[in-house]
């Protein structure tokens, strides 16, 4: 609704109500925000995309096709697929029935941040007795 206004001179203009100025406003704002939200989240895609993620997957992967585990501990790095990056393999026995806990740690080379932690079971029937079943505890690399 647009009330009329008259000049002066008897000519009369038309104006927007303070309700129709306040609407328009709320419209325009909520469109900025979601653009900005919108560039936000581009930004820390990108950054995402630019930082290699490293998974401790790719170890565990290896380790689940050896048919025997001894409690130990084992490290090494990624090699070309994520230079700058290191892994520790803690693998415990947790049950008498061969029941094996591998814990991962993945680190950076030159830092001790962590960057991702995981732990897996494996069961490997074939595996030497350990430490829950007598036997000695292999010795850490």
């Amino acid at each position: 609704m647009r009330p009329e206004i008259k000049n002066g001179a008897g000519q009369s203009r038309r104006a927007f109500s303070l309700m129709e100025v306040m609407i328009a406003m709320g419209i325009f704002f909520m469109c900025t925000f979601v653009i900005l939200s919108l560039v936000s989240s581009s930004l820390q895609n990108a950054r995402r995309l630019q930082r290699p993620m490293v998974d401790a997957a790719m170890i565990a992967s290896e380790l689940s096709l050896t048919n025997q585990l001894a409690e130990e501990r084992q490290s090494g790095d990624f090699g070309k697929a994520y230079p700058g990056y290191t892994w520790t393999a803690d693998i415990n026995e947790v049950m008498t029935n061969k029941l094996f806990q591998v814990d991962y740690v993945v680190q950076r080379s030159g830092s001790r941040e962590v960057v991702q932690t995981m732990s897996v079971l494996f069961f490997r029937p074939k595996s030497p007795a350990g430490s829950l079943d007598g036997g000695t505890v292999g010795k850490p690399r």
